[in-house]
């Protein structure tokens, strides 16, 4: 990511923050439309899950000026995530409600720009994130569970 690109993401993220309960409940109604069956993955309820988001992603947004930090931190929630569930074709399902979220939180200014600088920030926090699930599972020496496309 470039440090135009940074700049946009922390500036549109410092909008979403203003709203962030509304932003985040924007985000899961969304992502369990996209995908029903995802939903019993979020124990806690979606008040404190919401904050949970927040919370990682301004962690995340903090870190992008250290790369190593941020990418050791995202290998961590990734092995935590697969731990809760987590798959990797899920990460297409929450990148799609994300963009939802953003689009609706930031309206007008939601430009091309801060959409590439987004979409590049999660196709690396993804990317990064499965990485962690992929060295975790080596490491217990379990693989995830099959997707239900592998199960038929």
């Amino acid at each position: 990511m470039t440090a135009d690109q940074i700049h946009l993401l922390r500036r549109s993220f410092g909008r979403v923050e203003q709203q962030s309960q509304v932003a985040a409940l924007i985000f899961y109604r969304r992502l369990f439309e996209l995908d029903p069956s995802l939903r019993p993955l979020f124990k806690s309820d979606i008040e404190t899950q919401a904050a949970k988001l927040m919370d990682m992603l301004g962690l995340a947004l903090s870190l992008t000026s250290c790369p190593g930090a941020l990418e050791t931190e995202l290998i961590e929630s990734g092995a935590r995530h697969a731990g809760y569930g987590a798959r990797d074709e899920h990460y297409v399902t929450v990148g799609q409600a994300m963009v939802t979220m953003l689009e609706e939180s930031l309206g007008d200014e939601f430009t091309p720009a801060t959409r590439e600088a987004w979409i590049a920030f999660y196709t690396f926090a993804s990317e990064t994130m499965k990485r962690g699930a992929a060295q975790a599972s080596l490491i217990s020496g379990s693989a995830s569970p099959p997707s239900p496309e592998a199960r038929k």
